[in-house]
């Protein structure tokens, strides 16, 4: 049965795993001692998240990156310390295909992770994410768990599925999860994600907010699946069950799904951690881009651990043409071994600054301490990385994305797997949404109540103003659809658009 969130961060440590062994363990003994080589106050640290129930590993695990801040250290990633990564330097998923018969014939010893952490606050949500109605009235959480039941029916045994909730959707998960009414062998496991104090700029202490302390604390990222999987004690139980890899991806995202080439690849090839990379295009020049350390070994650089004055190379599509789509392939049994061996996963440290309250500019300068899970591909020596397909990456970020997911575009599996529709005629279709009228989910619902346009044939869709759109709409080519008027339009029921339409 799943955690709560008490019972969650209150149980015992999974074996192996102590303080001291966490890398850079400097807060192992910061509830006595209140010392450190940059002379950082560990102590209220330690407190503050000792009252909170977080692990001691976990504390240890934060005062490490507690002393990169007080020692200056930014996180910062700088051009001339990594190379490019081409198309060409790595397999395709293509070329995988031979390694397919053994990913089917065992994908019984497989499991997936969803990261559920996610409100979607970008698209004015107050609850999980993953409850949005995704295609055809089901929502993400009800197709990941269609997709997890015909696995589980087709190769038996309980579910292979986990979310990774956060404290913000984990009772909205639990109580969608009751609402299904699954059996009890075809219930997803959960556990929560933990969170980091905030940390004064001008103090470096934990910041103090009693208007909301709430906020006194932020998610340190998805790169705390690791230590949460493992404190957990998932990772010991699913190692137990026989689920010795893991496909580890976003909740939003339902092109991820296990696909037995890759599977059969990590085992054949003996890899312990695979990271699933799609070439660049202008709309993904602000994600997280593969290269390579000076050393030869493979890194994951992110929009916040680049400097200033290498943003316009971070943003060379050509230069680094490949981002981590967050499909992360894990040998869960080199996941224990490694903590067994050098401790909770210590992952290159992102500097973010904000203010405490981000809804109010004028509250206090705080850093938040997060990681990336991707960047665990430069701590395993033979981590690897491939070339994935565009349609095992379907991201939800915003109402566009979201109205694409819903048009025809797209098409449902029976087994809950969402594929690109054969029939399209263009490439990825760019649609743009005035925001000031469909940036919010809600919004986008009441102008589309007749669902999405049909894009099959569509390049491009913007949309100015406030329109109200009729049942079976088609866009063609590249469609501007403007409303200049404050009142809101409407395109009528079985309108064809096509190039500019002025209402």
């Amino acid at each position: 049965m799943p955690h709560s969130g008490s019972e969650l961060l209150t149980r015992p440590a999974a074996p192996g795993i102590t303080p001291a062994s966490v890398r850079t363990p400097a807060l192992a003994g910061a509830a006595e001692a209140d010392t450190d080589a940059c002379s950082v106050p560990l102590r209220p640290f330690a407190v503050k998240m000792a009252q909170a129930g977080l692990p001691s590993e976990l504390v240890a695990l934060f005062a490490s990156y507690l002393e990169e801040l007080a020692c200056g250290r930014t996180g910062l990633i700088p051009e001339a310390d990594i190379l490019p990564v081409g198309r060409d330097d790595l397999p395709a998923l293509d070329d995988l295909a031979p390694y397919a018969a053994t990913g089917r014939a065992r994908l019984r010893e497989a499991a997936c992770i969803k990261l559920n952490g996610g409100l979607g606050t970008g698209m004015g949500m107050t609850h999980a994410k993953s409850l949005l109605p995704a295609k055809d009235g089901a929502t993400f959480l009800e197709l990941i768990v269609r997709q997890a039941e015909h696995l589980r029916r087709t190769h038996g045994g309980p579910s292979p599925l986990l979310f990774m909730n956060s404290f913000s959707t984990h009772q909205d998960t639990q109580r969608a999860l009751d609402v299904l009414g699954l059996h009890h062998t075809g219930r997803p496991g959960s556990f929560l994600q933990h969170r980091f104090p905030k940390v004064s700029r001008a103090t470096l202490r934990p910041v103090d907010y009693p208007a909301n302390p709430d906020l006194e604390w932020n998610p340190p990222g998805h790169g705390d699946i690791y230590a949460a999987l493992a404190l957990s004690g998932h990772l010991d139980r699913l190692l137990e069950a026989g689920r010795r890899y893991a496909l580890i991806s976003n909740a939003d995202n339902l092109g991820a799904t296990l696909d037995p080439a890759i599977l059969g690849y990590l085992m054949e090839e003996n890899i312990p951690f695979l990271m699933e990379c799609a070439p660049r295009t202008a709309s993904d020049r602000k994600g997280g881009h593969l290269a390579r350390s000076r050393d030869g070994g493979l890194v994951l650089r992110e929009l916040a651990q680049c400097p200033d004055e290498d943003l316009p190379r971070f943003q060379d599509i050509v230069r680094y043409g490949l981002f981590n789509t967050n499909n992360i392939w894990l040998d869960l049994r080199a996941l224990r071994r490694q903590i067994d061996e050098h401790g909770l996963l210590r992952l290159p440290m992102i500097r973010n600054p904000k203010t405490v309250n981000p809804r109010d500019p004028e509250s206090e300068k705080v850093w938040q301490v997060e990681t990336a899970m991707g960047a665990a591909i430069g701590l395993f020596p033979q981590a690897r990385a491939i070339v994935t397909r565009r349609e095992r990456f379907l991201p939800v970020k915003r109402c566009s994305d979201l109205l694409v997911l819903w048009s025809d575009r797209t098409l449902l599996e029976p087994d809950g797997r969402v594929r690109p529709n054969p029939d399209c005629t263009t490439d990825n279709a760019l649609v743009e949404l005035d925001g000031a009228h469909y940036g919010t989910w809600d919004r986008l619902m009441a102008r589309f109540p007749h669902g999405a346009p049909s894009l099959l044939h569509c390049a491009a869709l913007t949309v100015h103003g406030d329109v109200l759109f009729g049942r079976d709409v088609t866009a063609r080519g590249r469609v501007v659809v403007r409303n200049p008027s404050c009142m809101q339009a409407m395109v009528p029921h079985g309108t064809v658009l096509e190039g500019e339409v002025n209402l």
